[in-house]
């Protein structure tokens, strides 16, 4: 248990690792998955970590100016750990978002005191399902305020601050809780960052376990796959971009694809047998790490993050 903290932000990391051993023995597999509740940051996702990480290098390199304004695109999460982190900081911050995540994210980031800027979906978009033609509408938009403002632009898909968290935090500290027993680690790519620092990490105090991409079934192009269906319900991620910055050097021993039907089971399942309430991404590095010990990691053990809360959703069908 860790001792008082002077700020929210000071609790951002340090999340327990558990075993979803019940979830294991219901399904009949062999092995063990071992998931960091990422959800449990004080902006109830993984995202925390990337937004401290990317304020934190943009001041040590005197890229950030006090009290100047920052500005980024989110899908939520990315928005609400800025909104906590530039709230303490004492940097205003503006979250530019599509209006085909849900609502809830927006409403969360208001109340952390952001400024909040919808965008709206690509002609033929589906609400809930945000698309790379849709973030593109979003990428424009931030691009426009960072100018009109003179501010400080996040830019979570290509700072090195964003990544780094994750590779100083995730990743030492699920080799650390685990005790270094892993075989296995499978992510759902959003901006890469999670899957390239927690990889790092990981691969060098053992190379030989394995990583593996998680993507969207019929937009997995990192994969090299054809896009066939780019709209999908597993918010945060999984944009059809073939080239993230962030994996670049990082290697990848595997891909993974997971429908959003089955990301969707898989985290009511997690939530009924484990009591884990958290999202679509969540469901899809469930469901990966399953299909894995049903697999090539059969009898092994795979870690796995919680990346969002489930609270994030109940506007969704996540939770009919």
């Amino acid at each position: 248990m860790r001792g008082l903290l002077p700020s929210a932000m000071d609790a951002i990391g340090g999340t327990p690792l558990i075993r979803l051993d019940r979830l294991v023995r219901v399904l009949g597999l062999d092995g063990t998955i071992l998931a960091k509740l990422d959800h449990l940051n004080p902006g109830f996702s993984k995202k925390d970590r990337a937004a401290k990480g990317l304020i934190e290098d943009a001041e040590s390199k005197g890229l950030l100016n006090p009290g100047q304004t920052v500005v980024e695109l989110t899908s939520g999460n990315m928005g609400a750990g800025l909104a906590i982190v530039c709230a303490i900081k004492g940097y205003p911050f503006v979250a530019v978002m599509s209006k085909g995540n849900s609502p809830e994210r927006a409403r969360m980031m208001c109340a952390l005191g952001a400024e909040v800027v919808l965008v709206d979906q690509q002609p033929g978009s589906s609400p809930g399902q945000v698309s790379g033609d849709d973030l593109e509408l979003v990428e424009q938009a931030a691009q426009c305020l960072t100018k009109e403002r003179g501010a400080f632009r996040a830019d979570q898909f290509h700072r090195d601050g964003a990544w780094l968290g994750h590779y100083h935090g995730t990743g030492p500290e699920i080799w650390s809780q685990s005790g270094g027993a892993i075989d296995a680690f499978a992510e759902f790519a959003g901006t890469g960052g999670t899957y390239a620092g927690v990889t790092r990490a990981l691969k060098e105090r053992k190379p030989e376990i394995r990583c593996f991409v998680v993507e969207p079934q019929n937009a997995a192009t990192l994969a090299g796959q054809a896009v066939t269906r780019p709209n999908h319900p597993i918010q945060g991620g999984g944009y059809a971009m073939a080239d993230l910055d962030f994996l670049r050097g990082v290697p990848v021993d595997g891909y993974l694809t997971v429908s959003g039907d089955k990301a969707r089971e898989t985290a009511r399942v997690l939530a009924r047998t484990e009591g884990v309430f958290a999202g679509f991404s969540s469901g899809a590095n469930v469901a990966a790490a399953i299909e894995l010990l049903g697999g090539e990691m059969r009898g092994g053990t795979v870690a796995i993050i919680i990346c969002d809360s489930g609270l994030k959703y109940l506007s969704t069908d996540l939770w009919d």
